[in-house]
C-alpha cells in the first residue's frame, strides 16, 4: 500500500525543522526544497495523511494498514481454506 505522510503545511514543516535546531537556515532550506519537490507526487499514493497532531496521524496510518489486512486478496491468501469452501 502507499501512503504519503504531508504535514499541514510547509510553513509548519520549516518550523518543525527550525525547532529542532540541529540544522543550518541553508540545510533547512535545502530540506524544505527537497520535501516540496517529494510533495509534488502526493497523487500518486493511495492514501495521504496530514500530520497536523502526532497521535491522529499515527491513529490514521493504524487504519490504513487495518483496512489494507481486510481487503478480498488479502484475506483470499490468509484464509484460503475458509474461501475454497463458499467459492
Amino acid at each position: 500500500i502507499g501512503v504519503f505522510i504531508l504535514p499541514p503545511s510547509l510553513d509548519a514543516l520549516k518550523a518543525r525543522l527550525s525547532g529542532r535546531g540541529t540544522d543550518s537556515e541553508e540545510t533547512i532550506a535545502r530540506r524544505i526544497a527537497a520535501a516540496r519537490d517529494e510533495m509534488r507526487h502526493v497523487d500518486e499514493f493511495e492514501y495521504v495523511i496530514i500530520n497536523d497532531d502526532l497521535q491522529q496521524a499515527l491513529g490514521n496510518l493504524e487504519s490504513v494498514v487495518d483496512a489494507s489486512r481486510l481487503q478480498y486478496q488479502t484475506q483470499l491468501q490468509r484464509h484460503s481454506a475458509l474461501f475454497a469452501t463458499l467459492l
